[in-house]
């Protein structure tokens, strides 16, 4: 299995795409959120993958960054199942609120063209908090992050084996989710930078880490590979050199810090 980062950056950053990301298991691909518009098309061409392999989504909590880029893949496959050209059935997973918004704003958009394409393959599937499904044959556990600012998930991905990786979100991963992420072979966890910076407000206030407090919380739960994403725009040629030496003063395991396009395999 790999994962390929199509954008590491928060809300609104010049320098990389909004963070996403791309679980490919031998072909079986599952997107985790969509960034904030069409330049998800162009990034998943930059990464070796076509909007028409993409069949399992998840978003996670309804801001612009992580949810705008679904409405461009609806798009294309209203196009490929109007046309016949796309066959299999597409999985867009979500909290109640957020499907709510898709199919609201989808119905604005297009119309009766979405309405008839979520009775023929295009599926918006709710979950729930501590809900299981099988995706891709991996069973996955959605959760809710008990986020400061709007309702938000994350989800915890048997990899077999006993391994879990964990997607934090773009909140810090809050104690009573603890459970989630203790011992993970891979845990995803929002740093936004190293300091805050001057005339910023306190991180804690905005709902964000700092990169020691990211690592420091990886090392209390004991996880064995910290992929570190959703940051400000920075210094972006030195950013992963900055953020690696900071977060090693914190955490013993093993440290990425990814570019955009970046593909990590997690062995």
């Amino acid at each position: 299995m790999k994962l390929t980062m199509l954008g590491t950056g928060h809300a609104v950053v010049t320098n990389y795409y909004n963070t996403c990301f791309i679980l490919d298991d031998d072909g079986k691909l599952f997107l985790t959120d969509t960034g904030g518009g069409n330049m998800l098309l162009s990034r998943l061409e930059k990464a070796g993958y076509s909007w028409r392999d993409i069949h399992e989504i998840f978003i996670s909590h309804k801001h612009t960054d992580h949810l705008l880029g679904v409405f461009w893949l609806i798009r294309m496959y209203l196009s490929g199942f109007g046309r016949g050209s796309l066959k299999e059935a597409v999985n867009i997973y979500a909290h109640e609120e957020v499907i709510s918004i898709i199919r609201q704003t989808a119905l604005l958009l297009f119309g009766d063209k979405f309405a008839a394409c979520t009775e023929n393959g295009l599926n918006l599937i709710t979950v729930r908090d501590g809900e299981e499904r099988i995706i891709n044959g991996h069973r996955f556990t959605f959760f809710d992050i008990h986020a400061d600012k709007d309702l938000q998930f994350g989800y915890c991905m048997d990899m077999g084996g006993g391994e879990k990786f964990t997607f934090c979100g773009d909140e810090p991963l809050k104690e009573c989710c603890f459970g989630y992420g203790r011992d993970s072979r891979w845990l995803l966890h929002e740093a936004f930078c190293i300091v805050s910076p001057p005339g910023m407000p306190d991180l804690k206030k905005i709902g964000h880490s700092a990169v020691k407090d990211a690592c420091r919380l990886a090392e209390e739960l004991k996880v064995q590979n910290l992929i570190l994403y959703h940051t400000e725009d920075g210094d972006p040629g030195n950013r992963k050199k900055l953020y690696t030496e900071e977060g090693l003063r914190y955490y013993s395991g093993n440290l990425l810090v990814p570019e955009d396009l970046e593909t990590v395999v997690l062995d």
